[in-house]
C-alpha cells in the first residue's frame, strides 16, 4: 500500500521524468492499464499511451520543456495537483511553425486513486495562454502582426 506521501513524491518523481526528460516509459509507473485522462483538448479522454504520445509531440515542440508541480494535496484515493509548465517553442507543433518564443502555461490535475495507480485525471488549464505566447492569438487590447483574434480562430 502506497502512503500519501509516498505517492505525492511518486507522482513528483514520474512527472519529472516524463515531462522534463522525455521518459514517457516512467508513467507505467504511475497510470493504471485503463487510465483515462480528460480535460479541455480530450474531452473523451486520452489513454496512457496518448498521453505519452502527447507528451512526445509537446517535447518535440518545447525541448527544453519543464513542469514544475507546485502542491500536491491529497486525501485516500484523491490528488489534485498544481502545475505550471514553460519552455521554448523550437520544433512544430499542430501545425504551427517554430517561433522562437519562450511560453509558460499553468493548471491543475485532479486524480482518482485505486492501487496506488492513478486511474482518472481531470486536466484544467487555458491553452489560451500557450496560443496567445506563441503569437497565434491575443486576449485584450492590440492584436501583434500576424496574429488572429479569438473571434477569428
Amino acid at each position: 500500500m502506497t502512503t500519501g506521501d509516498e505517492l505525492k513524491r511518486k507522482v513528483r518523481d514520474i512527472w519529472h521524468a516524463a515531462w522534463d526528460l522525455g521518459e514517457v516509459s516512467a508513467l507505467d509507473d504511475l497510470l493504471a492499464p485503463d487510465y483515462r485522462r480528460y480535460g479541455r483538448t480530450s474531452p473523451d479522454g486520452q489513454t496512457r499511451e496518448e498521453l505519452k504520445a502527447s507528451i512526445t509531440a509537446c517535447r518535440r515542440a518545447f525541448p527544453d520543456l519543464t513542469t514544475v508541480i507546485d502542491d500536491i494535496v491529497g486525501e485516500p484515493g484523491r490528488l489534485a495537483i498544481r502545475w505550471h509548465s514553460g519552455g521554448t517553442h523550437t520544433g512544430s507543433m499542430l501545425g504551427v511553425p517554430p517561433t522562437g518564443r519562450t511560453v509558460a502555461v499553468s493548471g491543475a490535475t485532479f486524480a482518482h486513486v485505486a492501487g496506488g495507480l492513478i486511474v482518472t485525471e481531470h486536466v484544467t488549464w487555458d491553452p489560451r495562454e500557450l496560443l496567445e505566447a506563441l503569437g497565434i492569438i491575443t486576449v485584450g487590447a492590440g492584436t501583434p502582426a500576424g496574429a488572429r483574434t479569438l473571434e477569428e480562430v
